[in-house]
Order: C-alpha cells, then structure tokens, then sequence
C-alpha cells in the first residue's frame, strides 16, 4: 500500500484494514507504535504525542517507556497500594492494614518486583519478624499472602511464594475461663442499675461490645422475645464509625432467654429515651452518643474485683454467651447463629468446658447406662 507523506511519522494501511504508525526519532531510528489502530484518527492521534514528546525534549524510546511503566507496576509496592485502594474494607480494618503496609510489608517489599518475591524471599522476611508478637506476625503473613494471591489472579504470579504452613495462624495467647452463674450474677449487682442490662445482653445472648453499644429501642422486640443485631460501633483514630457488624453473620436475630425480658423491660423503661431510633446505652452526657468503652471499664472494674475475676473483659461476657449456650445444647450451626461467625473453626474458639462440666458429663453418662436396665459396672471379663 502506498505510505501517506506526513511532516513527522508516516501511517500505513495494512491488508487487514488496521492502521500501523511510525517515525524517526532524535536517535535516528525508527520507532513503531506498540499496536496497530483500528482508524487512521488513532494512528494521527498516537503521532501527534510522541512528536509533543519530542518538541518538549523529554522523548525516550517507547521500548524503555513501556519497560518503565511495566517495571513499576509491577513493583510490589504500587501494586500493594493499588490492592489495598480496590477493597470494600471497614475503617478499622483498612486501619489495621495500613499499619501492617507501614511497619512490616513496604520496608522490605515496596521496590521489589513481585516477581522477585520468591518462597525463599517470603520464609528469610518471616524469620526476622518479633516472634514475642505472634499475632501481630500472623497478621503480616496473612495479609503478603492475601495481596500476592491477587497477584497470582491478575496472572502476574504462576502461584503464592506464601507457603509457609500455619504462619497466618496463631493460637490463643491468653486462655478465657467463662465465668459461672454465680459469678455473672455478683458481676451484675455491682455495676451501675443503667448499664446491667449490659452485662446480661453480653452473656446471654453474645453479643460483642460495639453491637452492644449500638443496639437501639427498635431492635429489641419483647414481645416475641428477640434481639435484632444489624449495627455495629467502632473507634479508631478518635473516630466513631457506624457500619454492619464485623461480618455478615454477624446480622441476626437472636431469641432473648425469657428469664431476662423482665430486666430488659425495666430498663427500656427507666433507662432509655423515647423514640425507636434511642440508644439503649448512651452516654450520660449525651443521649445521641454511644456510651464509650471507658465508661464501662470504670465500673466493670470494680464489678470483676467484687466476683474474684480480675481476668475478665467485657468480651469475655460473649464467652460466657457461647459456652452458656452449646452447654444447653446447641449445635455448632446453631452456635454459629447465635453469636454471628460466619466458619464453624471461629465458633469453636468459644466452645471450652466450664468448670465442673466433665464431672456432669460423666454423671449423665452413668444414668444413660442405668436406664438401660443393665448393670452399670459390668465386671471385668477374667482372663
């Protein structure tokens, strides 16, 4: 085909009707446009930017342009900003991202390329982090593994240099010893008439802290005995954010035990503010505002020192709630359910005997071979 003639550049059609660009850079070679365009306007268009390039005097060949640009995003650095920046996450999570980013990933990976990032690159970087810190080391791993497993789907990575086993785990630093009746009922007694109603939502029905502080006059029905959990409140940084729960479990609804509808009336009652937006704990100051996590620690301090257990939090009253209820008798599904996770390892975690239980399981076990009609203590067959 003939070539059209042009002051810079020449455009060519080829047989298959695309158009194919060119011209003569500063160097005195020949440069092509990396693609062929579907119209003559494209091919102009493409021209008209790399002469602007040229009269500018910041040209360089669109080879080592184009290698440039592949080599920087392919840095784990940009990329790592890019993933975090694409994510749906909840403040306090993109907050607790962000620490990881700073702290553990961008000092030894910002200007590495991915595909650098060798199992061997992953297990030395794993090795030096503080192994006093194992949850927050786990957190790390979980989160290079998370990233680099986005790069193996966007098909930069043939697969995960994140092969270490149970690096992203890390098991229960600190053992919780739900508290017995006994203990939950002195606990109730000695904190404050306004904020009991806290304590019993927390260990019967296992609820975490911010859906507590955020649970309002519309999401308790007593009529039909239930509980709506929909919202949740965290802090961070100074800031209060409302959202979902912590995930999409965690939206249920959850029966209230009959015993507790009474106290829950009084307090609905003499506690909370007309309207069925009202906070069912506030601040005292302001009846709009979430009561805040220091407040309640004030008085539940006192409260835990009166029962013996100086070790309780407040998260361990949704302990209470979880173990309260498998020993009633429900199943991991059901366990699941009731106090919002969303994998049954999750619900587990919460699953520990209460003191005293063994010995009840083995008295029941001794009735179920009583009821039998057979001898409970079968003799030993000689030999």
């Amino acid at each position: 085909m003939p070539r059209a003639k042009r002051d810079f550049g020449t455009i060519r059609r080829r047989t298959n009707g695309r158009y194919q660009a060119f011209y003569m850079g500063p160097d005195q070679g020949f440069h092509r446009a990396p693609s062929t365009f579907d119209t003559k306007a494209d091919a102009e268009a493409w021209l008209v930017h790399e002469r602007r390039l040229v009269q500018d005097d910041v040209w360089s060949p669109a080879r080592s342009r184009r290698a440039q640009v592949r080599r920087k995003t392919e840095e784990f650095g940009p990329y790592a900003e890019s993933w975090l920046e694409q994510r749906d996450l909840k403040p306090r999570t993109r907050a607790l991202y962000r620490r990881l980013f700073d702290r553990f990933l961008m000092p030894s990976f910002a200007h590495v390329a991915l595909r650098d990032i060798t199992p061997a690159v992953v297990r030395a970087w794993f090795s030096e982090l503080d192994p006093t810190r194992p949850t927050q080391r786990a957190h790390a791993y979980s989160l290079l593994r998370s990233i680099l497993k986005t790069a193996v789907d966007d098909e930069i990575l043939a697969s995960n240099p994140c092969k270490l086993r149970s690096a992203g785990s890390t098991k229960r630093a600190r053992h919780v010893e739900p508290a017995s009746l006994d203990e939950l009922a002195i606990l109730v007694e000695h904190m404050p008439d306004r904020y009991r109603a806290l304590v019993l939502i927390g260990a019967w029905c296992g609820l975490r802290f911010g859906e507590m502080a955020e649970l309002r006059r519309r999401d308790v029905e007593l009529r039909t005995g239930t509980l709506h959990v929909r919202r949740g409140v965290v802090r961070f940084e100074g800031q209060v954010a409302v959202g979902e729960p912590k995930s999409g479990a965690g939206v249920r609804t959850i029966a209230i035990p009959p015993h507790l509808l009474p106290s829950l009336e009084a307090h609905l009652q003499e506690h909370v503010e007309g309207g069925r937006d009202a906070l069912l704990f506030s601040s005292v100051k302001d009846p709009g505002l979430q009561v805040h996590p220091n407040t309640i620690y004030r008085h539940w301090y006192r409260a835990r020192d009166a029962a013996g257990r100086p070790d309780l939090r407040i998260h361990d009253l949704r302990h209470t709630g979880a173990v309260l209820a498998a020993q009633s008798g429900a199943t991991i599904a059901e366990l699941m359910a009731r106090i919002g996770h969303s994998t049954p390892q999750a619900a587990m975690r919460y699953q520990h005997a209460a003191r005293g239980r063994d010995a009840s399981i083995a008295a029941a076990m001794s009735r179920l071979a009583q009821s039998t009609g057979g001898d409970p203590t079968p003799r030993l067959a000689q030999r």
